[in-house]
């Protein structure tokens, strides 16, 4: 991710005003750590949301401290120190040096001196902001500070009055997306688009769904993306009612649906797409059917999306157009109104309909403030995700029908007057999808 100076000193700027309406105090953001694979292989890493989100900084260790006290703002990171025989082979660092003169901290230290630094930090703190149960050495480094400030009362030393989670301001703030963040969730549609495509295309009898994933991401990296933002799911067949199954070697045969949920990240940023074609070329009778009224209540579904609209309200919608269709095609027994109400719809549709997006593909931000499910407005992202999932085994319903799952989702953004389909450009007509996988 590009650093920003002025973009991420003003996102602190109102991090740091929020803290000050709650009444001032310290807030923590430790980076992510690399991760072993396998013997001294480390897993890809990708920095943490929050941290990247307020900092720019993408290298692993250390931590981010803002402080708001008594009117001063301090800006701190603790960062890996310069190391000439590591950067030999894994790169260059930051240093404190590039912490402060390029990151824009105030003041920078190196990770090692965090227990050092912490405890004055903490000291008479009205809140520590700290999210608990994220990473059990953080806790424990945490609970630890905070016990040694405890046992020093008798010396005049004060824990903070109050442990708080930090994504009651910094997800509240990420909820709603500033222009350079839609521009690179635009820029991950338009790749995830192409990849979708080329799924399509590849998906042919005889290719096996790890192949597909393969073209997938492919199509990823080639438009200058990252990757995939989160596990591929290429599911043929009976595996496409499998709702999270990740692309394995089921080999894709004629007369099944082949379900791709899959979107690229860039710049962190990623979207989130889901697609079901027919392996063959053309759908059935009955996928068509099954198709038919999932397409049309996902479009009903978008078609809601507007400031002033709740989550729930998109989901209640889905799920009634979705309860009318189970029983028009067979698969329940009316009335639809009784089927949603004993919540037997569930059978075949078990998931909710929508998920805020951005840095995360199930991002952050409260779904019921105060208790209330949320309504949408101006920035906010959303996917609209409606699903049919008859399983192989489902004896009550149509043989022509079991083994099948479709599910069609798209990324929508909230605008003032309405909506925008940031993932149009994805095929999702039966006439589009079957033109693309012509065999």
């Amino acid at each position: 991710m590009p650093f920003e100076p002025q973009v991420h000193a003003a996102r602190r700027a109102r991090v740091f005003a929020e803290m000050e309406r709650a009444g001032g105090g310290v807030m923590l953001l430790p980076a992510a750590e690399e991760r072993i694979r396998n013997n001294d292989n480390e897993y890809l890493f990708r920095q943490d949301s929050d941290h990247a989100w307020v900092t720019g900084f993408e290298e692993p260790t250390g931590c981010a401290v803002l402080v708001a006290r008594a009117g001063e703002r301090r800006y701190l990171l603790f960062v890996r120190p310069r190391d000439r025989e590591k950067e030999i082979w894994t790169g260059r660092r930051a240093g404190v040096e590039g912490a402060k003169e390029t990151f824009g901290a105030d003041e920078a230290f190196v990770a090692g001196e965090v227990d050092a630094k912490l405890p004055a930090l903490l000291d008479g703190a009205a809140n520590l902001w700290f999210r608990l149960g994220q990473d059990a050495a953080w806790d424990a480094r945490v609970v630890r500070l905070l016990g040694d400030l405890r046992a020093a009362a008798r010396v005049g030393k004060h824990p903070p009055d109050a442990v708080v989670e930090p994504g009651r301001i910094l997800h509240e703030l990420r909820l709603v997306k500033g222009p350079e963040e839609l521009a690179r969730l635009r820029r991950a549609a338009e790749i995830t688009a192409e990849a979708h495509m080329a799924a399509m295309r590849d998906g042919r009898p005889g290719i096996r769904e790890y192949q597909v994933q393969s073209e997938i991401e492919y199509a990823f990296r080639r438009r200058g993306g990252s990757g995939p933002g989160y596990g591929t799911i290429v599911a043929a067949g009976a595996n496409s009612t499998i709702l999270h199954y990740r692309a394995g070697e089921a080999p894709l045969a004629d007369g099944q649906v082949c379900l791709v949920d899959a979107g690229g990240e860039y710049d962190l940023y990623t979207a989130d797409v889901t697609r079901t074609f027919p392996v063959s070329g053309e759908f059935t009778k009955a996928q068509r059917d099954l198709y038919q009224l999932c397409l049309a209540v996902q479009k009903e579904g978008i078609a809601a999306v507007r400031p002033g609209v709740s989550v729930d309200a998109i989901h209640d919608l889905t799920v009634r157009r979705l309860t009318e269709g189970f029983v028009a095609l067979g698969l329940l027994e009316g009335p639809a109104e009784a089927r949603v109400e004993d919540k037997s719809y569930r059978r075949y549709y078990m998931h909710r309909t929508s998920h805020w997006l951005g840095m995360d593909v199930h991002d952050v931000g409260d779904y019921y403030p105060g208790g209330k499910s949320r309504a949408l407005a101006p920035g906010m992202v959303l996917t609209v995700e409606p699903g049919i999932y008859v399983a192989a085994d489902d004896a009550a319903a149509p043989a022509e029908m079991r083994g099948v799952g479709i599910r069609i989702e798209d990324d929508v953004l909230v605008t003032a007057d309405g909506r925008d389909v940031l993932t149009a450009a994805v095929p999702k007509e039966i006439e589009e999808v079957e033109a693309v996988c012509v065999r």
